[in-house]
């Protein structure tokens, strides 16, 4: 069985490098490609103030998470969920680089021991079309995915969102093998020959085809001296 997990995260700022951190993750399972109930959504105090270009994005005040646990406190439960899964984020080389620092302030190994690999879909996005806007919003008018409750980023609408733009993108090369595996196939007798074929259509030549033919035929028989092996096998001779 397949087990994928859209994931998302907010942050206090853009740059973790300089000492922001994560303040809420909101995750996804797919199961076979089928999205199912068991979600993992926390939101985290991050031990620091947001900036305030980061609140104008996710909404979301310090004195909201002031009650909220530590990342360190959530972390057992955050990797147990995410172990062995492929990881299925939109701009995954930010997402990522959070989540390591946190696992490593955590005093965890890094992601990539905990989950099965990361599948970045702006990256499939740029790939499936060059050019164009593949931001969470673009995707989702172009996949005609219902985002109009999105007036602020939050982790787990962001990943409920990723969740049917990522299905919906990769639909087609899903499309060929659930067809293939749907296709009918004929009863098969013991030594695995099939029982029931369909008939083939078999249409009859015209009488023009039949007399270009037969002028075909004339033509090699009389370049390889009576040799036309055509002739032989019909037990027909040529017109003269």
């Amino acid at each position: 069985m397949t087990r994928q997990i859209v994931l998302d995260t907010e942050t206090t700022g853009l740059n973790a490098k300089l000492g922001d951190r994560v303040i809420e993750i909101g995750c996804i399972e797919l199961l076979n490609r089928r999205p199912t109930d068991n979600h993992f959504h926390h939101y985290l105090n991050p031990e620091r103030a947001s900036d305030e270009g980061a609140v104008r994005v996710h909404g979301i005040s310090d004195d909201f998470l002031l009650d909220k646990p530590r990342f360190r406190e959530i972390a057992p439960e955050f990797v147990e969920y995410i172990r062995g899964a492929e990881l299925i984020i939109h701009n995954a080389p930010f997402d990522v680089e959070f989540l390591e620092q946190e696992l490593a302030l955590a005093k965890l190994p890094p992601l990539l021991q905990h989950c099965a690999g990361v599948k970045d879909t702006l990256k499939l996005a740029k790939e499936l079309h060059p050019g164009k806007k593949n931001s969470l919003d673009a995707l989702c008018e172009r996949y005609d995915v219902n985002n109009a409750h999105r007036t602020l980023h939050g982790a787990l609408l962001d990943a409920e969102l990723l969740a049917e733009v990522y299905l919906a993108m990769t639909r087609g090369q899903e499309s060929l093998v659930m067809d293939l595996e749907q296709a009918p196939v004929p009863e098969a007798a013991a030594d695995g020959v099939a029982l029931e074929r369909p008939r083939l259509q078999v249409l009859a030549p015209t009488e023009e085809e039949v007399a270009l033919h037969t002028k075909v035929l004339q033509d090699i028989e009389a370049e390889s001296k009576g040799e036309c092996l055509w002739l032989k096998l019909e037990g027909e001779t040529p017109a003269s």
